[in-house]
């Protein structure tokens, strides 16, 4: 899209900003179906708590062990294709220095000739696992928003390093999107969500035109949503609640229902400060 340019990073990080895992696993997809090489990663001694986000230990081919230590690293695609290319920014969210973290990846960034930047999060919100996922789209940049038809947050308050990151971007003119899937918090215990996964690769296909791949998402969606009807089969309560909660979204797809009703559950999520991630992170809320 004319909005983004043909040179797209998307980023998504592992922690509070990565409900389901659903923003770090569209990643994995991304990378895992394309070809893609290493273009810069951070020296982690500069930006990671060890005691927060530990090294870890791995056993190569060889039988050789190995350290693993926390990193960020941006990717590009190794082919050229026609239309939009994605390139890959992903990892640990830094637990120090964020201006000079986010520094690093827009001076990269801008000697890449990247012409737009796309922040993918995924968040805990009460809604039902039986109806699509719903995605928040946002933009600052007012001819992102015309071009792509896409929402401006009016949120004020903490943020998390992919907000840090948009703002970076900006500043340096590449033009920045948000993507945000909203998780049904009651799912904690069936993650990864393959479904939000899959909501965020449609809609980052939509805003960026590029050939999105979604691997066996479609058939693992299926297979999550089955798991949680089953888990929930036997909990009256529980499916009562779901009940509730598929009222309220078929209420809010309804026509007469305001446009608004995504980008409202989204402004409630971020004030009451991000209830119930799905693995350990910041307390800061991510945008």
């Amino acid at each position: 899209m004319d909005g983004l340019g043909r040179r797209v990073i998307v980023a998504a990080f592992d922690g509070w900003n990565d409900a389901g895992e659903a923003a770090s696993s569209a990643l994995t997809v991304l990378r895992d179906e394309g070809a893609y090489e290493p273009v810069f990663t951070v020296d982690p001694e500069l930006y990671f708590d060890y005691q927060y986000t530990r090294p870890s230990v791995a056993i190569e081919t060889d039988g050789r062990r190995t350290l693993r230590w926390p990193e960020a690293t941006l990717y590009r695609p190794t082919r050229s294709l026609r239309g939009t290319q994605l390139w890959l920014l992903t990892g640990v969210e830094p637990a120090r220095a964020w201006q000079a973290f986010v520094s690093e990846f827009v001076d990269v960034a801008l000697r890449e000739d990247i012409t737009g930047f796309v922040s993918l999060g995924s968040m805990m919100s009460d809604v039902p696992h039986t109806r699509p996922i719903s995605v928040f789209a946002g933009s600052d940049n007012d001819q992102v928003r015309t071009l792509l038809e896409i929402e401006r947050s009016n949120y004020e308050g903490p943020v998390g390093i992919l907000s840090v990151l948009s703002h970076a971007a900006d500043a340096a003119g590449i033009p920045t999107a948000s993507l945000w899937a909203s998780v049904p918090h009651y799912v904690a215990g069936h993650t990864p969500s393959p479904k939000a996964t899959l909501a965020l690769l449609d809609k980052l296909e939509d805003i960026t035109g590029a050939q999105v791949p979604r691997g066996q998402l479609a058939a693992e969606s299926v297979a999550w949503e089955a798991s949680i009807d089953a888990a929930a089969a036997d909990d009256e309560e529980m499916t009562e609640y779901i009940r509730q909660l598929e009222r309220t979204r078929d209420t809010w797809d309804s026509p007469e229902a305001s446009g608004d009703a995504i980008a409202q559950e989204f402004e409630r999520y971020l004030r009451r400060g991000g209830d119930g991630p799905t693995k350990p992170g910041r307390d800061e809320p991510r945008r």
